[in-house]
């Protein structure tokens, strides 16, 4: 039974505003997907973009295999994501026309020990936005404390 993965791009929910969710598989290569179960990756900077008609994850960091020879990967590399086509067409039509973007959500893996990103159609918010997201949490904790006092 192996552990499983979950990596969060933790940025994401507070810089962008999340309209549609997609799960996509991930084209790795053997020391990628290692280094990956072993928990050694980041997606935090990362961005999906379009090349052609294929769904490509750029900046994404998977740190190199301890144990890899000269077959190692590279660290920074664009990898392929697997989608239906009807997924890819809508995608991108909405990149396109409305100029929204597609964000790494999470890095996991399933319960056959395979790799999967979460991806998320997004707008960007601008600060103002993001000044209302603190003020909504903080409000939040202070309710919470307040509750717990009683």
């Amino acid at each position: 039974m192996q552990k499983t993965i979950n990596i969060l791009n933790k940025r994401a929910k507070f810089d962008y505003e999340i309209i549609d969710r997609y799960t996509a598989g991930i084209v790795l290569t053997g020391t990628e997907i290692k280094s990956i179960r072993l928990g050694k990756a980041s997606i935090a900077e990362s961005f999906c973009e379009f090349s052609g008609t294929e769904l490509f994850v750029i900046n994404s960091h998977i740190e190199e295999y301890l144990y890899g020879t000269h077959y190692n990967h590279k660290a920074k590399s664009e990898r392929k994501l697997l989608l239906n086509k009807k997924e890819l067409k809508g995608l991108l039509k909405d990149v396109q026309n409305k100029g929204l973007t597609i964000i790494p959500l999470r890095l996991f893996t399933n319960e056959k020990g395979l790799a999967k990103l979460d991806i998320a159609l997004c707008r960007g918010k601008k600060n103002y936005d993001k000044r209302e997201t603190i003020k909504d949490r903080d409000n939040k904790r202070d309710l919470d404390r307040i509750k717990k006092s009683f």
